[in-house]
């Protein structure tokens, strides 16, 4: 019975595209977003055990830079939600507001990446921090912060470069609306990433007296 029924199951499916009943591109997606997902979460961890066991962890962030860094989660989040109406523009299969909505969504990636490298100019011109040197005496932090920040603008600019290429595709009338979607997943994985890099990093390590 088994067997039989098994047999009937392999027969359904003639060799097509979409034996798990979801296309390749998004399939892909999703097993990059999960292996990312694994990446980001052991760093996070190991941040946490280093930020933990060092009882002299600096606390360089004041609320102006807390500010500042507010200012870029908003552009993130402005982005996700401008990502959200591309999504939704080409499943209407309207060619002009979905390449307009992704251009919004790549100028709230470009916003983060000129905001967080101007704050990481002011961290390592005015506070002195580089990967494994600092006026605080704690190397690990320099290390942890670039390493961590840095790995998620790197992933900020790769969407950034993703969504130019499918906005191009979709002027061209090249890319589907499965291509804008698979693209939104990765963006609003980018997006979730900072929403755990924001507190940890930043929130916990701010002195709300401090003037710099």
């Amino acid at each position: 019975m088994a067997e039989a029924k098994m047999e009937g199951i392999v027969a359904g499916w003639d060799g097509g595209s979409l034996p798990y009943a979801v296309g390749s591109k998004k399939l892909g997606m999703w097993l990059f977003i999960i292996s990312d997902s694994l990446t980001f979460a052991a760093l996070l961890i190991a941040y946490s055990y280093v930020r933990l066991s060092t009882p002299n962890w600096p606390m360089p962030f004041n609320a102006g830079s807390i500010g500042f860094a507010s200012i870029m989660t908003f552009c993130l989040l402005s982005s996700s939600l401008t990502m959200v109406l591309a999504v939704a523009a080409a499943e209407r299969r309207d060619t002009i507001w979905t390449v307009f909505w992704i251009f919004a969504t790549m100028l709230g990636g470009i916003a983060f990446i000129v905001l967080h490298s101007y704050e990481w100019r002011g961290l390592i011109v005015h506070e002195h921090v580089k990967l494994f040197k600092n006026d605080w005496g704690v190397p690990l932090f320099g290390a942890t912060f670039f390493g961590i920040t840095g790995l998620h603008m790197l992933h900020v600019t790769s969407g950034v470069i993703y969504l130019g290429v499918v906005a191009f595709n979709v002027f061209r009338r090249r890319s589907t609306h499965d291509d804008v979607e698979v693209c939104g997943l990765y963006w609003h994985f980018v997006d979730l990433v900072w929403m755990f890099v924001f507190p940890m990093i930043y929130l916990l390590s701010t002195n709300i007296g401090a003037k710099h």
